[in-house]
């Protein structure tokens, strides 16, 4: 059982190495000159005005949650897709059932108005 996995044991150990060694050598080699304007953090091109404390809605993270939570659910999708075709009519219907269980979700959060932005 051990021999199964040891392939994706020595590609850990291979991606640990070449990361802690790419990490080191920019370490090594990187030249070290801060400045204010390297400091500062990167607000898209912009100047930054304000506090970085103020309070957002709870409508920012409410919709942040239920784009990871629909993004997860999107993930679900792939698997089936790949074995689509030996599922036949089950496998349909089943992803069907799936799909409208996601629909009606979303539909409850905006009836709810999770998604509105103005309140």
């Amino acid at each position: 059982m051990l021999r199964d996995y040891l392939p994706i044991l020595v590609q850990l150990i291979a991606v640990s190495t070449v990361g802690a060694a790419i990490l080191a050598v920019s370490a090594w080699v990187g030249k070290r000159r801060p400045s204010r304007e390297k400091l500062s953090p990167y607000e898209c091109g912009s100047v930054p005005v304000g506090n970085a404390r103020e309070r957002f809605s709870i409508s920012f993270y409410l919709v942040g949650m239920l784009f990871i939570l629909f993004d997860v659910e999107a993930v679900f999708l792939y698997p089936w897709a790949v074995v689509y075709k030996s599922l036949k009519w089950f496998g349909f219907l089943e992803m069907f059932l799936y799909i409208l269980v996601l629909l009606a979700g979303y539909l409850y959060i905006w009836k709810k108005g999770a998604l509105d932005w103005t309140r």
